[in-house]
């Protein structure tokens, strides 16, 4: 058996970066090494490089290897910045460029007159740098500022690399603390793991067994309590309790009986806040007592009932009762499932307060669900973001309590989507003259964050609840309105029969092979075009409940890039993403102004930023950025969640079993207005409608607010 081949060492000056990835991961740069010929020095070496630049000096760990089409090149394995030792290297890297002020006449000049210590003297002594023809004070500082500069980041980079981070988190951990990232990391690498994306409690765990940090030290004990807590959220909790902690630490192999004084510690700090046997996030603590008080306040608020000046004679008892209500309340909980009339409640509650001339605002967490509302209302309609105008300067939201919306009323679509952070948020700009009303359906899926206020206010009991329940004639002509309901009563929903075709048409596909329900989705989704006329990728949609496993996300993506926007034929690396493909917004960027779930479209990569649209505005991410986006030809259920297309794919399998219940299959169906195509497993469709299985959320929201009814 013969042994692995050594890894070698190279270590230069970058000349020049001749390929990256549109996702950043891969790189083709050539290299001039330190101790070769001038005339033969330079090198090509490929691998994941991070955002490394012209002009750097790095250390290359790798092997060297024969490309069928590209030759010999070095295979990097690992790379850190570094700072030259020979005089050759020097003189490349002060005249490569990186030193603003230097160029290489003048780089051959420096080393020439002080050699291998041109470096520390430029740093240290920079007044001795005048001793050079044509460098005077003033250039003399700025080139000794900027080789302070380099050196510190090569010296910093060079530590964060040694204890293992890879160059994107290395890079991130830079730009968080600058030039205090070593002392910030030697102190507490579990802290750093909580406020950089991209190290975990593991990763932090390794960094300090490299720092020397014990396993029983407090400070991992703290780490470990912050990262259960972020686990709790995460999960849609907005808190976690003493016993889910200690059972998390025994899990984590962390000494469970430190408990205590970690949280003590903890709380010290003000990363957590207590209260009884809940340990809170203190954003979100403050988040859940302001809920409370403000619907609270909006519940109790006395009201002079204003008269109904409209009145449309095809409203059902239920929908004028919402509507007077809305002009009797400050506080109205409109709910109900598809077909029973909420959009025309929601339109006849906007004439009515309209009629009046009241100045009305409207919101929802999503684009498209803002956008459905204001064609459902006939005025414009907002996500909340928008409405509660984000500050890039300031960080904050303009609309707040000190400068509340100029509204009074201010209505909420797809309510049951609102978790309790941006609950607060939204509350706190509600002015107290003003109604408001909640729009949503509670048999859908809870919020993707932490909490659940929708479904707490309800149980409440302190404001009154409208919940429409007949489904109109014209809507039960709608297989996917039936399929719904049937799903809410446990049953598998009915097909359209077959041969003909309808308004809202549900089609079952049963298969249990992977392989082949895959082949069905890519040919459900051609067949579609065909009888339908959908675009595969801008009319319809494919769900699944979870990102991994054999009919996750992650694999039917890869399928259906290839099979609806196959990459061009062309050298290099394969990128994560093409022109034209459909993407998805990962989490918030109020500085971009997009927000988690929000759909788009590449339009174009150019010099390594991808530029995204997003109903019709272009958006830009450079290579450290697309982490925030994902293909989105498949979605989970969650993901979707406000949004609504005219045809869907829902993909269910026996893999999926710990989630498959009722409100996730509700969810997927009501995404789709025209066509569903349920594709996959007969037992998993049945166990998704019979399982009634309901998210139970750590929250004291609810007793906060009949605590103060």
């Amino acid at each position: 058996m013969g042994s692995r081949e050594a890894d070698e060492i190279l270590e230069g000056v970058v000349e020049a970066v001749l390929f990256r990835s549109d996702d950043g991961k891969f790189a083709v740069i050539r290299l001039t090494l330190d101790d070769a010929d001038p005339a033969s020095a330079a090198r090509t070496a490929v691998g994941d490089l991070g955002q490394i630049a012209p002009g750097e000096h790095v250390r290359l760990v790798g092997r060297w290897s024969q490309h069928a089409v590209y030759g010999r090149r070095f295979q990097v394995t690992s790379f850190t910045p570094t700072i030259p030792s020979t005089e050759q290297g020097i003189v490349r890297y002060l005249g490569s460029g990186l030193i603003p002020g230097i160029g290489p006449a003048l780089a051959s000049r420096l080393v020439e007159r002080f050699g291998q210590d041109t470096l520390d003297i430029i740093a240290t002594q920079s007044a001795r740098l005048r001793e050079v023809a044509g460098i005077g004070k003033q250039r003399a500082e700025s080139i000794a500022q900027a080789v302070r500069q380099r050196r510190a980041e090569a010296e910093t980079m060079s530590f964060l690399h040694a204890l293992g981070m890879g160059p994107a988190t290395a890079r991130e951990v830079l730009r968080r603390y600058g030039m205090d990232a070593p002392r910030v990391v030697r102190d507490d690498p579990y802290i750093v793991a909580q406020q950089i994306r991209g190290i975990g409690f593991r990763t932090a765990d390794r960094i300090a067994e490299a720092l020397g940090i014990a396993g029983n030290d407090l400070r991992r004990v703290q780490g470990a309590v912050l990262h259960l807590v972020g686990k709790a959220v995460d999960d849609g909790h907005v808190f976690a309790t003493r016993e889910q902690l200690r059972m998390g630490l025994e899990q984590l192999d962390v000494p469970a009986d430190e408990l205590e004084e970690a949280l003590l510690r903890l709380q010290r700090r003000e990363l957590v806040t207590i209260e009884e046997d809940a340990v809170y996030p203190p954003v979100l603590h403050r988040a859940e007592l302001l809920v409370a008080a403000a619907l609270r306040a909006l519940g109790n608020r006395p009201k002079v009932t204003l008269p109904l000046k409209t009145y449309d004679p095809v409203l059902t008892d239920s929908q004028r009762s919402a509507v007077e209500a809305s002009l009797g309340t400050h506080l109205l909980v409109l709910t109900g499932g598809p077909g029973t009339g909420k959009t025309t409640t929601v339109r006849a509650i906007v004439q009515a307060h309209t009629a009046l001339s009241r100045v009305v605002s409207l919101c929802a967490p999503t684009g498209r669900a803002a956008k459905r509302l204001s064609e459902a209302a006939g005025i414009e309609a907002k996500t909340i973001h928008r409405l509660l105008e984000w500050n890039p300067a300031t960080g904050h939201f303009n609309r707040s309590a000190s400068s509340p919306l100029e509204a009074d009323l201010v209505l909420v679509d797809e309510a049951s989507m609102l978790d309790v952070r941006l609950a607060s948020q939204l509350l706190a700009a509600i002015p107290p003259s003003a109604t408001l009303v909640l729009v949503g359906d509670i048999d859908q899926l809870p919020p993707v964050g932490p909490g659940q206020p929708l479904r707490d206010l309800i149980a409440s009991k302190i404001c009154k609840t409208v919940r429409l329940r007949e489904v109109f004639r014209q809507a039960q002509q709608s297989a996917i309105v039936r399929g719904a309901h049937a799903v809410l009563e446990g049953v598998v929903p009915e097909p359209t029969p077959s041969g003909t075709k309808g308004d809202g048409d549900l089609f079952l596909i049963a298969a249990t092979d992977p392989e082949t329900i895959i082949e069905r989705v890519v040919q459900s989704l051609r067949r579609m075009s065909a009888a339908y006329g959908f675009d595969p990728l801008a009319d319809a949609q494919v769900m699944t409940p979870m990102r991994r496993g054999p009919l996750g996300t992650n694999k039917l993506n890869d399928v259906l890039q290839e099979a609806f926007n196959p990459a061009p034929q062309q050298g290099g690396a394969p990128s994560a993403f093409r022109r034209g493909d459909k993407v998805m917004q990962l989490r918030n960027d109020y500085d971009k102004d997009v927000y988690n779930g929000d759909l788009g479209e590449v339009d174009r990569i150019e010099a390594g930023v991808t530029f995204v649209r997003f109903d019709g505005r272009e958006v830009q991410y450079a290579a450290d950025d697309l982490d925030a986006i994902s293909l989105a030809y498949a979605c989970t259920v969650h993901k979707v969640q406000g949004s609504e297309f005219p045809a869907a794919v829902i993909v269910l399998h026996h893999t999926h079993f710990m989630l498959l219940n009722r409100a996730l299959l509700y969810t997927a169906l009501t995404r789709a207005k025209k066509l569903v195509v349920l594709i996959g497993d007969p037992k998993a469709m049945a166990r998704a409608a019979r399982n009634a299985h309901s998210y139970e959320t750590n929250s004291k929201l609810l007793e906060r607010l009949r605590a103060g009814a």
